[in-house]
């Protein structure tokens, strides 16, 4: 008669057996890759153009399904309910994927809650002014901010993206007091500010360097110790005067817990060959975007950013309250 730790390694043993047989027919599907924020930003930009690469070496296309709200965790709420099957995934950054957790204590879901795949992206945080305010420089517009507190309004995606906290971080650097107006992606919040509705917008280089280079915003600052190849003549925060202004962030994918570690390899490896390629690595320059580098993509380096980052908006965001 057969005991019953060794029915239990008999039945652990079969389902290792049919979850490596499902990943290797993985995946025979398309695969749904859900965006936090409205089409147009930022995260949805360069979701678009990973999962048009991700796509060639899995063998089916990536479905992009934007799902805006709440800073990006009603998004993130369903992909923590979805099967851990991979074929829901989602892009996450500091603001979805760290700083939530500060932000809305209640969440339904937790960092344990996902599994993450690979980083994709490194951006840069910009701040940029509708094209008629009076400020030419950071310290004009620092200066006016002073003498006009609480009446400067800048746009963001909403309270808890990486653009929020762009915001937060430049704000709390230049000890300034502005009005912080959320949106339901980065893409309103610039149209906005290209209409004048807003005194400016925190967003990344991705979606707002284009209209920087029409001249339909003017930008004052990139968060970065370098300067942008696509916005040469902007100056970083230390050359402007601001060196405690940071705002480097990241774009990562996630899986549902529980999500095998056969599969999780699949789309790691999609993912290295999607920001390897020629076409993303081109799109990125465009979008004033990087590349990770070959030793940042594996799925234990996406988990230390998350670690390092929610702790470090915790203390950004309750440091003010």
């Amino acid at each position: 008669m057969i005991s019953f730790a060794k029915r239990l390694l008999i039945a652990a043993a079969a389902l290792s057996y049919a979850s490596a047989a499902h990943a290797q027919d993985y995946p025979k599907r398309p695969v749904t890759m859900i965006v936090p924020f409205a089409a147009g930003g930022t995260s949805d930009v360069i979701a678009r153009v990973v999962a048009e690469e991700m796509a060639k070496p899995l063998g089916q296309p990536i479905v992009i399904e934007n799902i805006v709200g709440a800073g990006g965790s009603i998004a993130l709420a369903r992909a923590a309910r979805a099967e851990a099957d991979g074929y829901t995934i989602a892009i996450g950054n500091a603001g979805t994927s760290a700083a939530t957790y500060t932000i809305y204590p209640k969440l339904s879901f937790t960092p344990d809650s996902f599994v993450p795949i690979a980083m994709v992206a490194k951006t840069f945080g910009i701040v940029a002014l509708r094209k008629d305010f009076p400020a030419r420089n950071l310290q004009e517009f620092i200066a006016y901010v002073k003498k006009n507190p609480g009446k400067i309004n800048l746009g963001h995606a909403g309270v808890g993206s990486s653009n929020f906290l762009i915001c937060k971080s430049f704000a709390q650097a230049a000890g300034i007091d502005v009005t912080l107006v959320g949106y339901r992606g980065a893409a309103p919040a610039l149209t906005d500010a290209i209409g004048g509705q807003i005194d400016g917008v925190c967003d990344a280089a991705a979606s707002v360097s284009q209209a920087i280079d029409d001249k339909l915003v003017k930008a004052m600052v990139v968060g970065s110790t370098v300067r942008l190849a696509t916005l040469p003549e902007l100056p970083t925060s230390a050359e402007a005067g601001l060196p405690e202004f940071e705002a480097q962030g990241w774009n990562g994918l996630f899986a549902p817990k529980g999500t095998p570690p056969a599969i999780i390899a699949k789309l790691n490896a999609a993912a290295k060959s999607a920001v390897e390629s020629d076409a993303v690595k081109k799109r990125f320059h465009d979008l004033s975007t990087v590349a990770p580098d070959a030793n940042e993509q594996a799925p234990e380096v996406l988990q230390q950013l998350v670690t390092r980052d929610v702790e470090k908006y915790r203390k950004l965001l309750e440091e003010k309250k």
